[in-house]
């Protein structure tokens, strides 16, 4: 059965290149992102994990651990490890999880059998310190992630988990937010003493908070 958004995170142990994680205590109390990649030293891999390396400052800011996995062997992965560093200039700075088995690609629904029968397609999880999965997306084998976008989404997430507001089409950081259908009025004289501009009474346009 799938994953949906708002199911808690399934619990797991695997070997990684930082040693041996089990999922539910390394995440305890921080956010994190579990993405997968189909196949170790492939191209598209190569630069997304890459990539990922050098966000890790953003990421560590907005308190996320970041966990990569494929279904290739730990011996492969230690491997691959000096060939991201040599091609992308960023050595790999966050542990990547190896499942040749494919259990847990399996308990997270990470393998399409209309893709590919064994490989993993480009899965992405946000899960929340409830250890909830509050974003899910998937991508093509062919086609590399936007890791900025996953990085727009947690501040999203990160607001309307402290506020209770929501983000607009094509929000960007710093940019007005939308009070949340469920906050009423009354309620938002005290969370948003500034006032707000309203456009309907369902859609309150407001400052985006602080903090």
């Amino acid at each position: 059965m799938a994953i949906l958004i708002g199911d808690t995170a399934p619990d797991f142990t695997l070997e990684s290149t930082e040693g041996n994680i089990h999922f539910h205590d390394y995440i305890d109390g921080s956010w994190a992102v579990l993405f997968s990649h189909p196949r170790n030293f492939t191209p598209v891999c190569t630069t997304e994990l890459g990539f990922t390396a050098k966000l890790k400052p953003e990421f560590e800011k907005r308190g996320v651990k970041v966990l990569g996995l494929s279904v290739d062997p730990i011996e492969d992965h230690r491997r691959w490890v000096g060939d991201i560093e040599e091609t992308q200039g960023t050595a790999l700075n966050f542990p990547l999880l190896a499942d040749p088995k494919g259990e847990v690609a399996r308990l997270y629904d990470m393998i399409h059998p209309n893709a590919d029968n064994t490989l993993t397609v480009r899965s992405v999880f946000v899960i929340g310190p409830d250890k909830k999965v509050k974003l899910k997306i998937e991508y093509p084998a062919s086609t590399g992630r936007n890791f900025n976008e996953v990085l727009r989404v947690i501040d999203s997430l990160q607001l309307t988990a402290r506020h209770q507001v929501a983000t607009p089409v094509n929000w960007e950081n710093g940019e007005d937010v939308i009070i949340v259908p469920s906050v009423s009025n009354e309620d938002a004289k005290t969370k948003f003493p500034e006032g707000w501009k309203e456009l309907k009474p369902y859609l309150r346009i407001v400052a985006q908070p602080k903090g």
